[in-house]
């Protein structure tokens, strides 16, 4: 029964927090500094959970072949690559630390 009840109150959040979002009025959305906002938060968010992700377990540091993936693709960013090009050279450096150890 509990798992119903969280079910519901997080149905009721998700319901309430896009209303929210609909009654904002029109003029501050239009705002330089909620357009940037809008444009940052949802890459922070990114980064922050491909962080966790690649970083955690449960409470521990870990630093294995993601790491080498992430590294890998942060120098294939600031080479300018195409998007694939920086996922395909995350998943081989991975693939190939993987693979060596």
């Amino acid at each position: 029964m509990s798992v119903w009840i969280a079910i519901g109150v997080t149905a009721v959040g998700c319901y309430l927090a896009k209303l929210l979002g609909l009654s904002v009025p029109a003029g501050v959305l239009e705002r330089p500094v909620a357009k940037r906002l809008a444009a940052l938060v949802p890459v922070a968010l990114l980064a922050a959970l491909t962080a966790q992700q690649t970083f955690a377990d449960e409470v521990r540091l870990v630093l294995d072949a993601r790491a080498a993936g992430v590294a890998a693709a942060a120098v294939a960013l600031l080479l300018r690559a195409p998007f694939l090009a920086v996922v395909a050279a995350a998943v081989l450096v991975t693939a190939g630390v993987r693979a060596l150890a």
